[in-house]
């Protein structure tokens, strides 16, 4: 029990690193590529959607082992996996940003994400386990 505990956390971290390379990448790439109005918030929107997938895919593979009866089921499975990510969103914005205001850096404000998308991440998962995978959560 303790071993499978481990291995779960474990791939659920290296997972969780991937999806927050994908995010902060993307946020790199836009700022980047647009340096209009609004490009840091815009940058962390791009971002923040492509975790999301990113993370969807991943989990519901790797973690919760979910497969959706047809597109219906997995689109439905997406959007309460959304909403649970709405919560956890709160997070990782609230420290991104407030990195971003302390600071005044872009490294100081990728940092910030980086620790809001560890702290909601460990949210996420319970709340995907209860409410989004239900019964075939691991």
């Amino acid at each position: 029990m303790l071993f499978a505990t481990t291995r779960l956390a474990t791939v659920y971290a290296v997972l969780a690193l991937i999806a927050t390379a994908a995010n902060i990448g993307a946020q790199d790439l836009f700022v980047r590529a647009w340096s209009g109005p609004y490009a840091i918030a815009l940058s962390v929107i791009v971002g923040t959607g492509v975790g999301l997938v990113v993370k969807y895919v991943l989990d519901k593979r790797y973690i919760f082992r979910f497969r959706a009866n047809n597109a219906a089921h997995d689109l439905q499975t997406f959007f309460l996996y959304t909403v649970m990510g709405l919560v956890t969103t709160v997070i990782f914005w609230g420290f991104e940003f407030g990195f971003e205001h302390l600071f005044h850096t872009s490294t100081m404000r990728y940092v910030g994400g980086i620790i809001g998308l560890a702290f909601g991440y460990v949210a996420k998962y319970h709340l995907d386990k209860r409410f989004v995978f239900g019964a075939r959560a691991a």
